[in-house]
């Protein structure tokens, strides 16, 4: 079997989950080349796959990512760029026929995002967007409940990202909490389980209202922010996302309720129930005891390596990946929804056409 030639663009803060996920699936994969305007950091991340994989050679030094396309034949291209270069990016990869995986948020714009679910279909290449905490085996299982409808009629929900990120975390990357390449505490850290509420509770939105502030650290967006989405199906969720949380991380947890049924995920990953309650619950007893893994070594998680894996199988069966551009942008529109709450005072209205051509460049106060 032939294995897909990686490459990753973008060398800094979490592409070494990339490097493992890569050689994770090493008997279909192989990183042939890294990419970083910074040298040093793609050296750095060039000699750790080799550490991880040392049969394979010593993966291609780029700091040009156009000059690496032209020179190298790659099939999947991962991106762990700023979040405001992923859309330029990915649009150039796609269009040059390579296969995308590429870090939250896809986009920083619903116009930008829908391009880059354009391009990926007009090409006929895979784009896949990194919500990796979808694979977790707590999430999977809690996924399966709701789809075969265990919980009756779903209530609310809440996801709850209390963390740390301190000035030293802001200063060491100066694009981040910057609105034109980042945003705040929503957008960056609290995505992913904005990503697993709506997914869970119905992911047709009807309205969002949002109260953020900047209360601590020295950024353009928010370091706190407050959400409460309602679905069209009537349930109701609720997102409270900071990183002010003295004085390091204190937890990650998602909670679904209904009619019949309660669910709370914990961990520092989202990776661990700690509650699971049903009506039918009979059958459960047995086996959840095992959906409550150890921690993680970071709140990165366990899921980088199955859905690269998720990928490959995509390319190779020629099927729709997992979490594909269309799923990216829905908990990407909540957090622009809820920016343009903020800075009005009212709800947003789903959907959100007449916002398309507004990106995070128009987000410069409090409303």
């Amino acid at each position: 079997m032939n294995r897909y030639r990686f490459a990753i663009i973008g060398c800094g803060r979490i592409s070494y989950k990339h490097v493992e996920a890569i050689a994770a699936n090493k008997n279909e994969g192989i990183l042939v080349c890294v990419c970083d305007i910074v040298e040093e950091r793609a050296v750095s991340k060039a000699k750790q796959y080799k550490e991880k994989c040392p049969p394979e050679q010593l993966p291609k030094v780029y700091t040009d990512y156009q000059e690496m396309i032209e020179k190298e034949q790659i099939d999947i291209i991962t991106i762990a760029t700023e979040s405001g270069y992923h859309a330029e990016i990915a649009v150039y990869c796609m269009n040059k026929g390579i296969n995308v995986i590429c870090e939250k948020p896809m986009a920083l714009s619903i116009e930008d995002a829908d391009n880059m679910i354009c391009i990926a279909k007009l090409n006929n290449v895979k784009l896949c967007i990194c919500h990796q905490n979808r694979f977790n085996s707590s999430i999977q299982l809690l996924r399966k409940a709701v789809e075969k409808n265990r919980f009756g009629r779903l209530i609310s929900g809440t996801a709850r990202i209390l963390w740390n990120r301190d000035m030293d975390y802001y200063t060491q990357a100066k694009w981040r909490g910057t609105w034109e390449l980042d945003g705040g505490a929503l957008m960056n850290q609290c995505i992913h389980d904005i990503d697993l509420l709506q997914w869970m509770l119905g992911g047709q939105i009807d309205t969002v209202y949002a109260q953020c502030d900047t209360f601590l650290r020295k950024i353009d967006a928010e370091d706190f922010g407050a959400i409460i989405i309602r679905f069209k199906n009537g349930a109701i969720g609720m997102v409270e996302g900071t990183t002010c949380i003295y004085p390091r991380n204190l937890k990650e947890t998602l909670d679904i309720f209904g009619e019949k049924g309660t669910v709370s995920i914990g961990g520092i990953a989202v990776n661990k129930i700690d509650t699971w309650s049903f009506e039918d619950e009979s059958q459960d007893n047995e086996f959840i005891s095992k959906f409550s893994s150890k921690d993680p070594d970071t709140v990165y998680g366990f899921g980088h390596k199955f859905l690269f894996k998720d990928m490959i199988n995509a390319i190779r069966e020629n099927k729709t990946p997992y979490v594909d551009g269309e799923e990216g942008k829905k908990a990407m529109a909540i957090v622009l929804a809820a920016y343009k709450s903020r800075l009005t005072g009212k709800e947003v209205k789903f959907p959100l056409e007449w916002f398309s051509t507004l990106d995070m460049k128009g987000f410069t106060g409090k409303g």
